[in-house]
């Protein structure tokens, strides 16, 4: 396995500006749900960039490949919380939607690099099987 170096990733960079995101909206919340839905915003976002992270450090692309489903996972718990979120009034419509689109960004780069992966695992002969049928 060739060594992932995350801080290069776009996969890792991308939900690292999305947690300053999620932090700038903070200040939107009552009181009240500091340490409730907030906190759980909060802790879902930051858990997508770390398991990257964390994945990246594996020995196997097949290690790595767990911790991307791992943060797979965390996008769509962060939607579902910022769901909740718009439809409790802590977030406009608006700002939801431009989150969404961001986050399914992110979610479309987890789902390429977990193929790409995918397919690093397969033999030789599987990979050249499906380049020279990729032309048809």
């Amino acid at each position: 396995m060739e060594a992932h170096n995350f801080r290069n990733l776009k996969v890792w960079q991308l939900p690292v500006d999305f947690v300053e995101v999620v932090y700038r909206l903070s200040p939107q919340f009552p009181d009240d749900e500091k340490y409730g839905l907030l906190s759980q915003l909060k802790r879902c976002a930051v858990s997508i960039p770390s398991n990257i992270a964390e994945g990246s450090g594996r020995t196997s692309d097949k290690g790595f490949h767990r911790f991307l489903s791992t943060s797979l996972s965390s996008c769509f718990e962060l939607e579902t919380q910022l769901i909740l979120s718009n439809r409790s009034g802590f977030l406009s419509g608006n700002v939801l939607n431009e989150l969404i689109v961001k986050l399914t960004e992110i979610q479309k780069m987890l789902y390429a690099l977990q193929r790409k992966l995918n397919r690093n695992d397969q033999p030789p002969h599987t990979r050249l099987f499906q380049f020279l049928f990729s032309f048809f």
